[in-house]
């Protein structure tokens, strides 16, 4: 996957339940960019689900899901959160959360029964939502003379690329998002045009 530019992920929050022996085990898939937004999903859902007893959670992140984590909170190690990572990663995942909350329903599961239940409720949110295919990106900023701003333009449109943060004034400024496997051909176009700058300032 680290060769291509594209990566699948989670177009928007699914749900899903799976019941077992009277426990509930509620499955919730959104997709993530960092650790920061991993944590406020895992807070909402707190919130959501005051009185749950277990928050149990696996993401991936990075165009090819090198940064990973499984957690069990407070379940037998390795029965919640590795069968939540599995999910992610059969379905090659990235850039995804996947949260299990459990209400226990007063009968114990064993850990095979525990394993069944989180991948069961993981697989349930994953297939209640939608896969997508997303691309990387660099964003470009291009400083130019406002002399040279009909060339600019006319390479984005021919590209089809569409710019932000834009500031026209006898220097202009704009930034552009470009898919990464065109994005040193765009560079490279953007440079050419006299008395214009291309620098990288993200490149995701």
């Amino acid at each position: 996957m680290s060769d291509t530019d594209s990566y699948l992920s989670l177009k928007g929050r699914s749900e899903g339940l799976f019941k077992s022996k009277g426990s509930k085990h509620f499955g919730y898939a959104f997709p993530v960019k960092s650790e920061s937004e991993i944590k406020g999903f895992i807070e909402s859902l707190k919130e959501e689900h005051h009185s749950a007893r277990h928050f149990c959670y696996a993401y991936r992140l990075g165009h090819d899901g090198a940064k990973y984590r499984a957690n069990d909170d407070g379940e037998p190690s390795n029965s919640a959160g590795a069968p939540i990572l599995g999910i992610l990663k059969s379905h090659n995942l990235t850039n995804s959360l996947i949260v299990v909350v459990r209400y226990f329903g007063g009968t114990k599961l064993g850990v095979g029964g525990l394993i069944e239940a989180y991948r069961e409720a993981a697989q349930a949110a994953v297939t209640n939502g939608q896969i997508i295919e997303r691309h990387r990106e660099k964003t470009l900023k291009v400083t130019y003379p406002y002399s040279r701003m009909g060339e600019i333009m006319s390479i984005l449109k021919k590209e089809n690329l569409s710019s932000e943060n834009k500031d026209f004034q006898q220097e202009c400024n704009l930034e552009i998002k470009v898919r990464l496997s065109i994005a040193e051909e765009i560079f490279n176009q953007l440079n050419e045009i006299d008395g214009a700058k291309v620098e990288v300032i993200v490149e995701y």
